[in-house]
């Protein structure tokens, strides 16, 4: 943290740490980003002011500081290692997550990915080094050497983010709060809240007090307030999951998609209602100009310490770190795609809460419609899933593990001989860490591994890259519902067949899963699983 040396003759006088800021863009273009007050680039990258020792998002309502006093970083961590507190004013740490990560495969973007899912808190920076199969030492110095900070300082980060949504939306006991947002010691999370905001955690309480609803019953579950990146489809993302919502594990009442998760420490229930994408910032938030929107979503854990896991599952599964106006930018120069993102400027790719489970649905989905995989999962469910412990809303079991899948006979599914051996070829396959489908699993390795696997191809590969392994730029050519989309979109024979879908989606990359969902959309009959 920067040092504050008082002198009764003089005002403060803040000392940055010599921490260098990599910018993930021209520095001129990020100061202009930052005058325009361009909410755009919230969580691409943050700006901070030597003067003050403070850091902000680019569309900070505050007058914005004269050049030479102004410092660009890629993530918050980084600033905050250099010594920089959190702006009270725009909340900097509650930015979408920066888009960046989603497209690139390299080591610093997987770890960047695992450090979001909690693996850091879960199994240390020695676990996180042993995924990735680096040392901790060169691991770090990736890491360091690309954004500013290591990987303990981004997972600190996280760590102070989620303590501040709980003490400012719960009435959590401090000290739950101190261990559900990931820290090992009180005195640790003290020193972190105070080094990052400035405030202990009982004033940051205090001040979120003034604006947070009441709660009609005890233990009715945490709301969080998800940022993203306007504009986003809600609906169509929601309608998208209920759809295809197994029985037991996840249910759909048209407005409100709920399911069970299975999480480090237990289970947990969550539910996000369409029509909840809020353009404007909760109460808290009221007074900052920010363009990034909310969703509401409603977490009830058996233990709070999986309240970050969570958090970050959800996200993933609703693809909030996209960034819409960079997807329409691309696509929207094709004459094919331009009327589809007209249509739905904020359409998001479908993601996933467990790797395991979005290959699992993808093998029994071959081939067979929406429902007809739907109604095979949910079978499955209720004979190989775990009860839950206490049910609710049609909710009453978790999804089958691999552990269960791969101890099964095959002979005993509910699925065609062929696909019943192909499931649990893959069941054993990730038991036994031959194939890792998880934020941090190599993209590529991962798709070669599905395919070499009997049952298992090209469509069955694709679609676990882009849900699973979140690839935002991934074309499933043989889809029927891609082919049949990309006729009707284009009014000929374009994408009759798979190799012309294929030569037509070459003008659409980076951002080919993001077609992918758009021709879908347009035909939605045509959509197997």
């Amino acid at each position: 943290m920067y040092s504050r040396d008082v002198d009764v003759r003089k005002p403060p006088v803040f000392r940055v740490r010599e921490v260098h800021a990599v910018a993930v863009m021209d520095e001129e273009h990020c100061y202009r980003a930052a005058c325009s007050k361009d909410g755009r680039f919230d969580g691409a990258f943050f700006t901070a002011v030597i003067t003050t020792g403070i850091y902000c998002r680019p569309s900070c309502p505050a007058m914005t500081p004269k050049r030479a006093n102004v410092r660009f970083y890629p993530t918050a961590a980084a600033a905050q290692e250099a010594g920089f507190r959190a702006c009270k004013r725009c909340r900097p740490d509650a930015s979408p997550g920066s888009p960046e990560w989603l497209g690139r495969a390299d080591v610093v973007a997987r770890a960047v990915r695992l450090i979001g899912d909690g693996v850091v808190e879960r199994e240390g920076i020695s676990g996180l080094s042993r995924r990735l199969g680096y040392s901790t030492r060169q691991l770090h110095r990736l890491v360091f050497a690309e954004l500013g900070t290591g990987p303990l300082s981004l997972a600190r980060a996280r760590r102070v983010q989620h303590a501040r949504m709980l003490l400012e939306t719960t009435e959590l006991p401090v000290t739950e709060v101190a261990f559900a947002s990931g820290f090992g010691s009180i005195r640790h999370f003290n020193d972190s809240i105070r080094d990052v905001y400035a405030l202990s955690p009982t004033e940051i309480r205090l001040r979120g007090a003034r604006h947070r609803r009441p709660r009609a019953l005890a233990g009715q579950g945490i709301e969080v307030h998800l940022a993203y990146r306007p504009p986003i489809d809600l609906d169509d993302l929601l309608g998208f999951l209920g759809q295809r919502a197994v029985p037991g594990v996840e249910n759909w009442d048209g407005r409100t998609y709920s399911r069970v998760l299975a999480l480090p420490h237990g289970e947990g229930f969550v539910s996000v209602s369409a029509g909840d994408g809020d353009p404007q910032p909760p109460a808290s938030y009221a007074k900052r100009r920010s363009r990034s929107g909310y969703v509401c979503c409603m977490v009830e854990l058996q233990d709070t310490r999986d309240f970050t896991t969570a958090v970050a599952r959800v996200r993933s599964l609703l693809d909030l770190d996209a960034d819409p106006i960079a997807v329409s930018a691309i696509l929207g120069r094709d004459a094919t795609m331009e009327p589809l993102v007209e249509a739905r400027p904020g359409l998001r790719v479908p993601g996933s809460v467990d790797g395991w489970e979005t290959a699992f649905r993808a093998v029994i989905g071959q081939q067979v419609s929406v429902g007809g995989a739907r109604t095979l999962a949910g079978r499955l469910s209720q004979s190989f899933g775990k009860a839950a412990q206490q049910p609710r809303d049609g909710l009453t079991h978790m999804f089958p593990t691999a552990d269960a899948i791969a101890a099964a006979d095959p002979a005993a599914l509910p699925l065609p001989a062929t696909r019943a051996r192909a499931l649990v070829t893959l069941a054993r396959a990730v038991t036994e860490g031959r194939i890792v489908i998880d934020p941090g699993a190599d993209r590529d390795e991962t798709e070669a591994a599905l395919k070499a696997l009997p049952g298992i191809g090209q469509w069955t590969a694709s679609y676990v890259r882009m849900r699973a392994l979140g690839d935002p730029d991934v074309f499933m050519a043989g889809d029927l519902g891609v082919q049949r989309g990309l006729q009707r979109a284009s009014g000929d024979d374009v994408g009759a067949d798979g190799r012309s879908a294929l030569a037509a989606s070459e003008a659409w990359r980076p951002w080919r899963s993001y077609a992918t969902v758009h021709l879908w959309s347009a035909n939605p009959a045509g959509q197997l699983s």
